[in-house]
């Protein structure tokens, strides 16, 4: 069993709760070009629809007794919602395949959005389905990603040269101008806030490059103009990801050593 609920927008209104509660609220049938809307078509339209019509699927009159179904489909949605059950039993098939059929419709419909932030977000959209299984899932995935942080945060703790990379390419921040201390605080804040990013700031191959051409944007060794990063009258890249191609490149050695040279000296003094 796997439940899910179709629910409606709620409406600002200065009717009684108990008046709301009533309310008939119905998802209807729509067309799509000349045709009605259908849930389920193809092989599951086969499997499925002849136990709800009440035909077997070679009947001569299946295809205008499936057109009358979905031409006729009405969906009431109470106040708490509409449950279903599209849970699937081992060989794949539906648990209720009245539910599924009902919920792969309400899925397709123009106005039912695939959450509450959606329909919220999208005009039109007057329903929305709540799936607590998803929302599991993605209170879940969100908790091991901050573990993967928290577990990245603490190999970078052990390397003060480390986190003064993170710092600089995840903030843009200075951390040459920072303690120790500040910097590893700084940098737990903007993990606490934002693990997804610093987790894959933390796993980057590239964070060491990333982190040079930060720090000589920071000396004015290079400018960057919009996305571009220009050194002299050269455009290094086109955007950050060129700039690295250009850093890696073997040929832009002699290049990159008096740039290097130039940062060295300015830290210096």
């Amino acid at each position: 069993m796997r439940k899910i609920y179709i629910r409606r927008k709620e409406t600002n209104s200065f009717l009684p709760k108990e008046v709301r509660l009533g309310a008939r609220v119905t998802i209807g049938s729509i067309f799509v070009g000349r045709h009605p809307l259908k849930g389920v078509e193809g092989e599951e339209a086969k499997k499925y629809l002849p136990n709800i019509i009440g035909l077997p699927y070679d009947h001569p009159d299946f295809p205008s007794r499936e057109r009358n179904y979905w031409a006729s489909l009405r969906v009431k949605i109470p106040f708490e919602g509409k449950e279903l059950d599209i849970g699937m039993h081992e060989d794949g098939t539906p648990i209720n395949v009245e539910d599924y059929v009902t919920y792969k419709w309400c899925s397709k419909h123009r106005q039912v959005a695939d959450t509450k932030d959606e329909m919220l977000a999208v005009s039109g959209k007057k329903f929305y389905i709540y799936d607590p299984q998803r929302d599991l899932l993605k209170k879940n995935k969100l908790i091991q990603v901050s573990k993967d942080a928290d577990k990245e945060f603490l190999k970078a703790s052990s390397d003060p040269a480390r986190m003064k990379r993170l710092l600089r390419v995840l903030s843009n921040s200075n951390p040459d101008k920072l303690t120790n201390l500040e910097i590893e605080n700084d940098l737990y804040s903007f993990k606490t806030k934002s693990p997804a990013k610093f987790y894959k700031a933390a796993i980057d191959k590239d964070l060491d490059l990333k982190d040079e051409i930060a720090e000589m944007v920071q000396y004015d060794i290079i400018r960057k103009i919009g996305n571009q990063h220009i050194y002299s009258d050269e455009t290094l890249g086109d955007d950050l990801r060129d700039t690295i191609i250009y850093f890696k490149n073997k040929k832009n050695s002699g290049a990159l050593n008096v740039m290097r040279a130039k940062l060295k000296d300015v830290k210096i003094k």
